[in-house]
């Protein structure tokens, strides 16, 4: 983020008659993930009365609220208060994350732009698999389809861009790469980023209690494995794959 961009932020903006969004700066980076994914948590700790409900993105924070029970300047004043309660780029993410790891199969018939994307970021097909499953990435925010993470962010290397084109379909646990981000698929979709990996995590489950696998600050990483160990995961474990976790630390 450079001095103009820092600057102008955070800002507070109203998003018609029951909206507030509060942004950490015009683009995503670790320090506007970071902020937003905090104050996030900090605001739904305030349990402000009329307000329905917060969601985090990339580098904002929307709040929406019923203004008959709480008037926008109320709400407005209560979120600069919070604001300058401390430096949200330098705050703590929140607690109770995860960090997941995930068998993946890169390439194959299963994951068949692999050697497109490797091509694109001046890479062999090894050195791709390398680079991606090595890569520990967080769950920067979760949207387009229920229980979908945007992950990141990965090196300037796989700064690609999308396709020109679309690709028709892609299965549910697809792994796709673009703009140094991953996305994790939550059910079958087209895409215009590049299909590079298969898993067979299983991200949303309707009726169920807890219906997202994931959390908004939990981190991942996509770990290779081979076509058959896959397979062989997904017939012991259809519902995550092998995909296991544990906690993050404080």
């Amino acid at each position: 983020m450079d001095s103009q961009d820092t600057a102008a932020y955070p800002l507070v903006r109203r998003a018609g008659l029951s909206g507030i969004l509060v942004s950490f700066g015009g683009s995503l980076n670790e320090a506007s993930n970071r902020a937003a994914l905090a104050y996030r948590t900090a605001v739904e700790t305030l349990k402000l009365e009329g307000v329905v409900e917060t969601m985090a993105s990339l580098a904002s924070v929307f709040v929406r609220f019923e203004p008959s029970l709480l008037p926008h300047e109320k709400l407005e004043a209560e979120l600069q208060e919070l604001l300058v309660a401390q430096d949200w780029l330098q705050a703590p993410l929140p607690a109770g994350r995860r960090f997941w790891r995930v068998p993946t199969v890169y390439g194959t018939d299963l994951a068949p732009q692999l050697a497109e994307a490797a091509d694109a970021a001046g890479m062999s097909e090894a050195q791709a698999i390398d680079s991606l499953g090595a890569a520990r990435v967080r769950v920067l925010t979760i949207g387009f389809a229920p229980g979908q993470p945007y992950l990141g962010s990965l090196g300037q290397e796989w700064d690609l861009p999308r396709q020109t084109e679309l690709t028709p379909m892609v299965p549910r646990g697809a792994l796709v790469q673009a703009i140094c981000q991953f996305v994790l698929f939550s059910n079958p979709a087209p895409t215009g980023w590049r299909h590079v990996g298969q898993t067979g995590f299983t991200l949303f489950q309707a009726g169920a209690d807890q219906p997202f696998a994931l959390r908004p600050g939990d981190e991942m990483q996509f770990e290779p494995v081979s076509k058959p160990e896959f397979l062989k995961l997904c017939e012991d474990d259809p519902m995550h794959g092998g995909a296991a976790a544990e906690e993050i630390g404080a």
